[in-house]
């Protein structure tokens, strides 16, 4: 199992947060830094943050080690024309380290604030599936690429210079719907990311991502299964239970969190390991607690 950070970007990221957590990923072991692209949260009050490719540019040449991206890029914020060209630079500069998380979008709050077209959900996935197909075939292909979408249009478009990585950055595609997003997952994806979900979900809907994939000529071990959920760790359990302030642990863990102090996260850990989870990226909402960030990783990789 391997194990990641997961930082959300609009909840008061700053460049000192983010270099200092940075920074500490690189050090402790953790195989990756990941953070959501937002605007602003869901509801007020609205916090500091920085923008996901500027933050991922420094990030690529501030590290060596760790792979890092977005989970996930909504495409409602960005042409993905331009998205594939940001993602392909970037993952250069980094010496091929970039995971291109992308999604359909989802929140209400920050596409009204910021203008931004949302769409209702059945137009907003087939906008999704445009883009995806744009920047797959950008990322992928030699030769000049046209495409005539609903949303998007490509007449002979190429990426210059091509990616350093043959086919570009893995794609990643988070989500649990099993209507819309494993079928795009089984389409174009090199890793589902499944979200908030407990073990015996999360086996569920990898075995239907397997039969997708089958369908799709495709084996299922090109597609590598990870998990991005929530986390409340403590060093002993008095820490664990002020952390919680009064929720209780047990209904967090039903919903797939990793609850508890060192041993009990282990345990957690390999329940989503028997259930097919290779990569678990660990959501950690308080980005000023770089001490529990040490002690999570001396206590909990240890035992993995």
């Amino acid at each position: 199992m391997e194990i990641a950070l997961m930082l959300e970007g609009q909840n008061g990221l700053t460049w000192p947060r983010w270099q200092r957590i940075a920074d500490a990923a690189e050090g402790l072991g953790f195989v990756g830094l990941y953070r959501s692209d937002h605007y602003t949260n869901a509801n007020p009050p609205d916090k500091e943050s920085l923008e996901l490719w500027l933050s991922l540019t420094w990030l690529a040449s501030h590290t060596s080690r760790i792979e890092f991206g977005p989970i996930v890029s909504p495409v409602s914020f960005r042409h993905p024309t331009m998205t594939a060209r940001y993602a392909a630079g970037v993952d250069d500069l980094s010496g091929g380290r970039l995971n291109l998380g992308l999604g359909a979008g989802w929140q209400e709050r920050e596409h009204t604030n910021f203008g931004l077209d949302l769409l209702d959900v059945g137009p907003r996935f087939r906008r999704f599936e445009e883009a995806l197909e744009v920047i797959t075939q950008l990322l992928r292909s030699d030769a000049p690429v046209s495409f005539s979408g609903e949303y998007y249009r490509l007449n002979e478009a190429i990426l210059l210079p091509r990616p350093q990585r043959p086919g570009g950055p893995p794609i990643v595609i988070g989500g649990n719907g099993p209507r819309r997003t494993l079928p795009l997952t089984a389409k174009y994806a090199d890793e589902w990311n499944g979200v908030f979900v407990d073990p015996a979900r999360y086996r569920e809907l990898n075995a239907q991502l397997d039969g997708l994939l089958e369908s799709a000529g495709r084996s299922p071990s090109a597609v590598r299964r990870s998990l991005m959920t929530g986390s409340v760790y403590g060093r002993d359990e008095a820490q664990v239970q002020a952390r919680l302030a009064g929720r209780d642990g047990d209904a967090l863990r039903e919903r797939g969190l990793l609850v508890g102090t060192a041993d009990a996260v282990v345990e957690q850990i390999g329940k989503f390991a028997e259930a097919g989870v290779q990569r678990i990226m660990v959501q950690w909402l308080d980005l000023d607690d770089l001490d529990g960030i040490e002690h999570f990783a001396a206590r909990v990789f240890s035992q993995l």
